[in-house]
């Protein structure tokens, strides 16, 4: 199946209205966003099992719990911004306290809306949900992990938050021919000098900077940590024994996210070295999402070279 540079968030909405032909108790919820969420063909072919809230994120959180508690499979989608922020105390009470299985996708995660700026980032909400107890927090990298993804979640039992991206992104994954399991991060390649650990549109980075190092020498390995709770904390205590040292790189503040599990991992379990890439203590300058990414040192260039200064 050919799927190649795709938006994350248009395969899981595509394979969401496969899966809701085969199932009516899927339903589909958003706040006005269907054009950005790509939400459109689902309404138009699967009306029924479609529910629109207008502006009100809150209103949607609260009203996808009620669903799921009688028995649908919801899936809330809009803004990542704006489910993060606007409606954290519905995530928190109505979706985690309440142990409803509720999945929100999360569109435009990160940086992905670019000039508008730090109202409508997202570089908190790795740091604010894996904080409440139940809530499991994937961020896929590519349209065929995506994918497998949206087939787990259909009757995964706990709520779920899903950050993609906005624009298509590059294949990590050349064919689906990948065990894919919400928990179990996936090793891209072996090293044993040094481990960069990423998640979601950072993977892809993160994978050709280390394939760059790995041909000069460095054996590198690379890990794609989509699932950052339950985080993978047996692969991070392994990467820490077999390598000595860990480089974290992600689309989220340098606080509380992926770096935060992977320092509190290791130094409770197995100390060595660890370099975290991320955006720091500061409103994320304007741009183009790829702009932004090469001026934190997100992108491939970027950690290469961040790698090349670590292993000094």
């Amino acid at each position: 199946m050919e799927i190649k540079s795709v938006p994350c968030r248009q395969s899981f909405t595509d394979t969401l209205v496969e899966l809701g032909k085969q199932d009516k108790n899927i339903v589909a919820v958003t706040s006005d966003a269907r054009g950005s969420v790509t939400l459109t063909k689902f309404a138009n072919e699967l009306p029924d099992q479609f529910v629109e809230c207008g502006i009100a994120e809150q209103d949607a959180v609260g009203i996808s719990a009620g669903l799921a508690a009688c028995g649908k499979k919801v899936f809330v989608c809009g803004p990542a911004c704006f489910y993060v922020a606007r409606s954290l105390e519905q995530v928190k009470v109505d979706l985690a306290y309440s142990e409803n299985p509720v999945k929100i996708l999360g569109v435009s995660g990160g940086v992905a809306y670019g000039a508008l700026g730090a109202t409508h980032h997202s570089l908190h909400d790795i740091a604010a949900l894996r904080t409440f107890p139940g809530m499991q927090v994937v961020l896929p990298c590519d349209a065929r992990q995506t994918r497998k993804l949206v087939h787990q979640l259909v009757d995964y039992p706990h709520p779920v938050y899903v950050r993609v991206g906005r624009n298509a992104v590059p294949d990590v994954y050349e064919n689906d021919n990948f065990t894919y399991e919400i928990g179990k991060s996936i090793q891209l390649q072996d090293g044993n000098d040094l481990t960069i650990i990423a998640c979601g549109e950072t993977v892809y980075h993160a994978y050709e900077a280390g394939k760059r190092l790995a041909a000069e020498g460095i054996s590198t390995r690379v890990i794609d940590m989509h699932t950052l709770k339950p985080a993978d904390t047996d692969a991070i205590i392994r990467a820490a024994r077999e390598t000595g040292r860990i480089l974290t790189v992600e689309e989220h503040s340098m606080y509380g996210g992926l770096g935060g599990i992977v320092t509190e991992t290791v130094c409770q379990s197995c100390p060595v070295p660890v370099k975290v890439l991320g955006i720091p203590d500061e409103n994320a300058i304007h741009g183009k999402p790829l702009e932004i990414f090469h001026y934190y040192k997100l992108d491939a260039e970027g950690i290469y070279e961040t790698a090349k200064e670590f292993i000094k």
